[in-house]
């Protein structure tokens, strides 16, 4: 017995890590299957998996099918899982400098974004985030194509919003459709679509690619294309989870990273440019607003946000600061 012991020991040894089982690591995200940022995050986990040599076994749960969307940050950061993916606005209150993308027509130059992954500001918002409970892994840019939707005629002028009920994204963005005379309610992606059809709100601003992946055509039939907000999904996880994997496998989740963000702003652009004629097909109206319209909206729409952002804020600030560098 102790020969066959001893051999067995042996084989074990000789057979290394790659007897040793996967870890298994869950991250949740809500974004439903067809979103293009959807099947980059599925890129993603196959790019880690393949890099580990298969010491990380990642299991994406998308949909809010594992956690709902307003709860991953704090799942992970308990540890009740291993990963996540949240929008930036996600962060509200918790850490109010990750909404400075909202900021109505300030981000839409896509050379920020692919200058975004190594750049201070991002590296300053990664300090941020791991002194709230995660260590943040991949940043993948989802949109700075925008739309207005709603029932009847586009959104065209600031007097357009009047009265309507909106969904909102952030207390600073949110203040900023209020100016427009809006009433805006927060609510995450998942829940818009529900909200429209049975009246909650009148209206909702989502990305261009979203609201063809969501099929808010369904239940609105007029879409103002507008380069409101920029907006990215970003991917963390428990800190004691990542601090226990090998060198390796941490090399692994940074090579794919920054993989997955070239690969995100590949397919936001594709999905931005392709959204209003994707949207036209389906019978709805579709408004692609002019310079004189953006000019309009954002005299109304900015200094209300920026005063509700908090220009005396010093975190925000040197973000800001650092953002202005790129």
């Amino acid at each position: 017995m102790k020969t066959i012991a001893t051999a067995a020991l042996g084989a074990a040894l000789l057979a290394g890590p790659a007897a040793q089982a996967a870890t298994e690591m869950r991250c949740s995200h809500q974004l439903p299957p067809a979103h293009h940022i959807a099947k980059v995050v599925d890129r993603w986990a196959e790019e880690v998996e393949t890099l580990s040599n298969g010491e990380i076994d990642v299991q994406v749960f998308g949909a809010d099918s594992l956690v709902g969307a307003n709860d991953n940050i704090v799942a992970t950061a308990k540890g009740d899982i291993e990963c996540a993916f949240s929008l930036n606005f996600q962060w509200g209150k918790t850490l109010p400098m990750m909404n400075v993308t909202v900021a109505p027509f300030a981000f839409g130059d896509i050379e920020i974004w692919e200058k975004w992954p190594e750049s201070e500001a991002a590296a300053y918002l990664e300090e941020k985030l791991l002194e709230k409970g995660v260590k943040n892994v991949v940043w993948m840019f989802q949109t700075n194509s925008s739309v207005f939707t709603t029932n009847g005629e586009p959104l065209v002028t600031p007097e357009d919003f009047a009265g309507l009920k909106f969904r909102g994204l952030t207390p600073p963005f949110d203040a900023s459709l209020a100016a427009l005379g809006a009433t805006p309610t927060a609510m995450p992606g998942s829940e818009v679509y529900q909200a429209l059809a049975t009246g909650v709100i009148d209206g909702a601003v989502t990305d261009v690619a979203a609201a063809v992946s969501r099929k808010y055509y369904e239940v609105q039939d007029a879409f103002t294309v507008v380069p409101v907000l920029s907006a990215y999904l970003h991917g963390y996880l428990n800190p004691e989870f990542y601090d226990g994997l090998s060198d390796a496998s941490k090399a692994a989740l940074a090579e794919a990273g920054a993989k997955a963000s070239a690969w995100a702003i590949e397919a936001s652009v594709e999905a931005g440019a392709a959204g209003p004629d994707q949207l036209k097909e389906k019978g709805v109206t579709v408004h692609i607003a002019t310079q004189e319209e953006i000019d309009a909206l954002e005299a109304v729409m900015r200094p209300a946000f920026d005063k509700a952002f908090g220009e005396g804020d010093a975190d925000s600030a040197k973000l800001i600061e650092l953002l202005g560098k790129m």
